[in-house]
């Protein structure tokens, strides 16, 4: 009957202005979240799975978001299965600590970190290559300009949500737009004299590559701050540095051991040993004292 509105399930690819588009076996739709999201201080992500009704002489409404197997505040996106993390080797410089928190808050989520080292065309990427090549992460070198890696970077999309990110300026989309030339995403060459990037993506969008694959296209981080709103408590953070792993029990004072400076830590001395990159170390200990005496019911 008309007037009776339509259910349909799917997937949040874009939100804008309180407006959400959702895309369902049977088109895109706009709607807005119904009032009880508010109420309950819950908002629809990018990402999300819902149920939506279709009206014909009113709003369409979200009604309904399923349970998250994942979420990021920063970038805003749900149910994700691998954050792709764009670094360039020059122009931005490479910075290795938002690369490395960037891959703690990825594996808290239970993501996976994929780091894609661009313009390799500019410069010699090989000193991120040895020191990412100790983790488990899966470490692409790429340039978007010239097609090196895209096929590689394709391949490890398919059938899957992904998330790119990176600081301002390092080429997301420029990869993107290889990967799939009809998205023409906006791109913006390096400011000389600020040496980043300007910000060419506004809000968090989802891209449907194939009927499994979609990607998500996110804003720039300006600052490492950003980042900071996302907590790794200090029990926590070993865990998000998946090469420490095999070491951790060889610790003195494991499972005590905050594998910063004690004698007897086999993090350290994997460390010493060039087993384990000493920038990750670094980063890791740089988290550590942000967090070092923040205690779980401060971050609830």
């Amino acid at each position: 009957m008309a007037g009776i509105p339509n259910t349909q399930n799917g997937i949040i690819i874009k939100g804008i202005g309180g407006f959400y588009y959702v895309e369902t076996a049977v088109g895109i739709y706009e709607c807005k979240a119904r009032g009880v999201f508010r109420k309950e201080k819950i908002t629809p992500m990018v990402g999300d799975h819902v149920v939506i009704s279709i009206n014909d002489n009113a709003e369409n409404t979200i009604d309904d978001i399923k349970e998250r197997r994942s979420a990021l505040q920063r970038p805003p996106v749900a149910n994700i299965d691998q954050l792709v993390i764009v670094v360039s080797g020059t122009e931005p410089r490479p910075n290795t600590l938002l690369v490395d928190r960037l891959t703690a808050i990825a594996v808290k989520n239970n993501i996976e970190p994929v780091i894609v080292l661009n313009k390799s065309d500019l410069i010699d990427v090989g000193e991120l290559i040895d020191i990412y090549s100790k983790t488990k992460f899966k470490v692409i070198k790429a340039c978007g300009k010239t097609g090196e890696g895209i096929d590689e970077i394709r391949e490890v999309l398919q059938n899957k949500v992904s998330a790119f990110t990176g600081n301002s300026g390092v080429g997301k989309s420029t990869i993107l737009n290889r990967i799939n030339p009809e998205l023409e995403l906006a791109t913006n060459e390096i400011s000389q004299k600020l040496g980043r990037g300007k910000h060419t993506t506004r809000e968090c969008t989802l891209i449907k590559l194939d009927d499994n694959t979609y990607v998500a296209d996110t804003p720039g981080f300006a600052s490492l701050e950003i980042l900071k709103q996302e907590v790794i408590l200090k029990e926590d953070l070993a865990d998000c540095f998946p090469e420490f792993e095999e070491y951790l029990e060889d610790c003195k004072f494991y499972p005590g051991c905050a594998h910063v400076k004690d004698k007897g830590c086999a993090v350290i001395q994997a460390v010493e040993d060039g087993l384990i990159a000493k920038s990750r170390h670094d980063s890791y200990k740089a988290l550590y004292e942000e967090v070092k005496d923040v205690k779980e019911w401060q971050v609830k």
